[in-house]
């Protein structure tokens, strides 16, 4: 006789709907990570793999504790089972905390949750069976928008790859570099190396080589403190924390004593706001070596090039592929921008190294920035971990050495401080300020910074210009057809291009509407608006006050929006101020010390102030003569500056803005003849000004006639091959 099957009790339905509920949604999958996290931990440093989950982690049960909260669904006897069980995972994340303090700032409500992590808690979440989103579409040019992890290769990278698959490693000196402590086993020794910058002492300067010569191997000349850190790359160090203030050469440096150290190929990790500045230093002071830039995705880099520069704003796209690519050395431009361990980049940029000290045992590794050293010394343990100089824990290889050649200890008090600060200075800290240096610098130099508008914005302006040039050759072509009379000449009628680029200027001073050159210019000026803002706000954390000099109030306006933002006091003076209102704007400047930035207009402060309690300068937008520039930098450099006086003109890559500053700089030496007894007549603005357009128009029509020649050459290969 067939057994009836015995029906279940309302408690058996119960208990068998707890039990599915313990293997289904997401709180096995957290059990499951949890317990990785926590063995990981308990193996020894947590590594970044393990951070992340832990964050992720914790993310989760906060999501998962506040929607079982709100299910109205559920029974009271259930909802009290699930938040036992998450509360036993966040138990778990807790302990695992107490080994690594460092941990809890990833569940801080302002903690940075990277991409991998945004990935990861959409892969535990598919996991669980829970509905994800669709990753939301991202505008690459929108700054403000988040960048998406996505690894990419290059094609070119894969093809170097292929062309070399075998890296040979170089493990000469690893033991060294892995030294333990013996003497000093058992201290905890960080600490009171940061502490050991906060006593003072001697100049947080190594001890520099006397130049073997104060000329590169491209020609140029090098000042003396340039040549000191080349020669001592050249004789074998390979570790560099170099602080110089701004102005003194930082990246001439870093590239020569690449090159000192042929420690190619070379990684430079840099902002987004001077990456096409390297490119161009690397050019003139390393013409020999090639050098590539990875804007994106990276489709244009040139896989064989010997300097590969990347913006930090992108590393994670490329971090993989630039983990593997073999380079001997590493520069990290802006170094105190990974302070913050536990920041996407900062991880980004220690794991590079890391790989870098993998394959090579002494890879060339410079950290370059300007701030100073008794500023928040617990900034620059990362920098220092990039270095190879410490771990997590503890110091590493020729430091660790140093300290134990002491024989000294924490315990020794201050004889320890003093020599302990010596073995890291020692170890490649190089600080020179401009006073120190100031007979090898000029009293007043004026620095480009190349900066790249690759956002909407950007575009724009790119494609107004190229509509402008446009306009012109049309005109161009039309005044050719309809000229009766005069000369012909072969190629481009440089006459009539003068001719016409006249018309435009006449057209463009009546006519207030539609794009023209004083529009573009201006656009231009508010597209580098926060860029030069950036960059100005650095300086003032590096090296004090900075004036801010623009022609337009859009810009001003743009500037002290994001110096309030950074919590960056400033004083504006402007042409519509009252003359009490003004002098406490320059009051405030030059007195108070908390105000760091001056926001100056370029009409109302170019003349008549004395500015000189700084020596840096920012110039947001160019002006249409070299006068009004140097009426600017007047402001800071005169009678009783005691120190060397650096302007900043920021300019827009690949726009009419470069063709304006070669121009204005062009005319300064015509001025500059003039005033020395020359029959040169000064430029006016409107000089500028039409020669600008001569230049676009110019470019433009040699454009035309190169295609006119490609297509020519085809049509001919074309009637060849038919024939």
């Amino acid at each position: 006789m067939a057994r009836r099957p015995q029906r279940r009790s309302n408690g058996q339905r119960a208990q068998r709907r707890v039990r599915d509920l313990d293997n289904e949604g997401i709180i096995p999958v957290l059990a499951r990570a949890v317990r990785e996290v926590e063995g990981a931990a308990q193996r020894g440093a947590v590594p970044p793999s393990a951070r992340t989950k832990f964050q992720v982690v914790g993310l989760l049960v906060r999501e998962e504790r506040s929607r079982i909260k709100a299910d109205t669904e559920v029974s009271e006897s259930q909802r009290a089972e699930q938040l036992k069980r998450l509360d036993g995972i966040a138990t778990i994340l807790a302990k695992t905390a107490t080994r690594d303090t460092t941990l809890l700032h990833l569940l801080a409500e302002d903690a940075e949750v990277g991409e991998a992590a945004e990935d990861l808690r959409r892969e535990m979440k598919k996991r669980a069976g829970l509905e994800v989103p669709d990753e939301p579409e991202v505008d690459e040019d929108d700054p403000d928008a988040p960048v998406l992890e996505k690894r990419v290769v290059p094609q070119s990278v894969i093809a170097r790859r292929l062309a070399n698959p075998f890296l040979v490693p170089d493990f000469t000196g690893a033991a060294a570099q892995h030294a333990r402590p013996r003497r000093l086993a058992g201290w905890e020794l960080l600490g009171p190396l940061f502490r050991s910058f906060e006593y003072g002492g001697a100049s947080a300067c190594m001890p520099l080589p006397e130049p073997g010569s104060l000329v590169a191997a491209s020609g140029r000349e090098l000042m003396k403190h340039q040549s000191q850190v080349v020669e001592a790359a050249a004789q074998g160090h390979r570790t560099f924390l170099l602080a110089d203030e701004p102005g003194l050469g930082k990246t001439a440096q870093a590239l020569l004593a690449a090159q000192a150290a042929d420690a190619y190929p070379l990684l430079v990790v840099v902002p987004n706001v001077v990456k096409t500045s390297w490119a161009r230093e690397a050019g003139i002071w390393t013409p020999g070596r090639t050098s590539t830039v990875i804007h994106g995705d990276g489709y244009d880099v040139d896989g064989w090039a010997d300097i590969v520069v990347v913006n930090y704003e992108i590393l994670d796209r490329h971090v993989g592929w630039l983990g593997d690519f073999g380079f001997k050395g590493m520069v990290v431009d802006e170094a105190h921008f990974i302070k913050n361990k536990t920041s996407q980049r900062s991880q980004h940029v220690l794991h590079l190294a890391d790989r870098l000290r993998a394959r090579y045992a002494r890879p060339l590794l410079m950290a370059l920035t300007g701030t100073p050293l008794i500023n928040d010394i617990e900034d620059f343990r990362a920098i220092w971990q990039f270095l190879g100089w410490i771990d997590d824990k503890v110091p590493l290889g020729p430091l660790m050495e140093a300290l134990e050649e002491t024989g000294l200890s924490p315990a020794d008090g201050p004889a320890f401080y003093g020599a302990a600060r010596t073995c890291v200075v020692n170890q490649g800290i190089v600080r020179r300020r401009k006073v120190d240096v100031a007979a090898d610098i000029p009293a007043r130099r004026v620095a480009d910074l190349p900066v790249e508008l690759d956002d909407a914005i950007g575009r724009s302006i790119k494609a107004a210009e190229k509509e402008l040039a446009r306009r012109m050759v049309a005109r161009y072509h039309s005044a050719l057809e309809t000229r009766v009379s005069g000369r012909t000449v072969e190629g481009i009628d440089h006459e009539l291009v003068r001719r016409v680029a006249g018309w435009e200027l006449e057209d463009s001073s009546s006519k207030k509407d539609g794009e023209n050159v004083f529009s573009m210019v201006r656009r231009i000026g508010q597209a580098k608006a926060g860029l030069a803002a950036d960059y100005a706000a650095q300086l003032a954390r590096n090296v004090g006050k900075v004036v801010f000099f623009a022609k337009h109030v859009d810009v001003m306006d743009a500037a002290e929006k994001l110096f309030a933002e950074r919590g960056i006091r400033y004083a504006s003076i402007r042409g519509d101020q009252t003359p009490k209102a003004r002098q406490a704007a320059i009051d405030s400047f030059t007195e108070d010390p908390d105000v760091q930035v001056v926001v100056c207009s370029l009409m109302a402060a170019g003349v008549g102030l004395n500015l000189q309690v700084a020596s840096n300068l920012v110039l947001a937008e160019l002006s249409w003569t070299d006068a009004e520039q140097t009426q600017a930098i007047d402001r800071i450099h005169r009678i009783g500056q005691e120190e060397p006086v650096t302007a900043w003109r920021v300019i827009a890559a690949h726009t009419i803005d470069t063709r304006i500053a070669e121009l204005i700089d062009s005319k300064a030496g015509l001025a500059a003849r003039a005033l020395d007894g020359s029959d040169e007549e000064i430029g006016a603005s409107s000089d500028i000004q039409l020669e600008a357009l001569v230049s676009l128009l110019t470019a433009a029509l040699e454009e035309e006639e190169r295609q006119r020649a490609r297509r020519a050459r085809a049509l001919r290969t074309e009637a060849v091959y038919a024939g």
